[in-house]
């Protein structure tokens, strides 16, 4: 078997943007032939899309993986919600954030692991309030200066 570094197959950047993370989880996800062959191929956006807990199982909406072009009928809905796999504790301290701390779980990034296999990054999140984003914004810029005047000043 060769093993290979896992390739990011999409990035959520907005979601860091957007929300204070506070717990970080890998999760398999269930899909299709096609799909698998999609993500592969880098056909994949996390941008929209979130995750939610029902019947003891975490489901994720909003996660669009583009049809492959050669696959004809066995082709699913692109936007179709689709199930995460995580150990049953796990779950349980996730319906706990999310319920009782009133947190929401957003996808980070997707990729190919070791394997071969689908993984998901989520993520525990709080929502950033407007100033929380601009306060962020500012120190960005302040490192950024700071940088280039030391590359400038050596």
């Amino acid at each position: 078997m060769v093993k290979r570094e896992k390739k990011i197959v999409a990035n959520n950047k907005k979601a860091r943007h957007d929300y204070f993370i506070e717990e970080v989880y890998e999760a398999g996800i269930v899909l299709t032939g096609t799909e698998i062959k999609s993500v592969r191929g880098g056909k994949v956006s996390i941008k929209e899309s979130y995750a939610k807990i029902e019947n003891g199982e975490m489901i994720i909406y909003g996660m669009n993986i583009s049809p492959y072009e050669h696959g004809n009928r066995f082709n699913t809905d692109p936007l179709r919600p689709r199930k995460l796999l995580l150990h049953k504790r796990e779950i349980r301290k996730l319906i706990g954030y999310t319920t009782l701390k009133g947190l929401t779980i957003v996808p980070l990034s997707m990729y190919i692991n070791e394997e071969g296999r689908a993984k998901l990054e989520i993520a525990v999140a709080r929502g950033k309030k407007n100033y929380d984003k601009r306060d962020d914004m500012a120190k960005k810029d302040a490192s950024r200066k700071i940088d280039q005047a030391m590359k400038q000043r050596w």
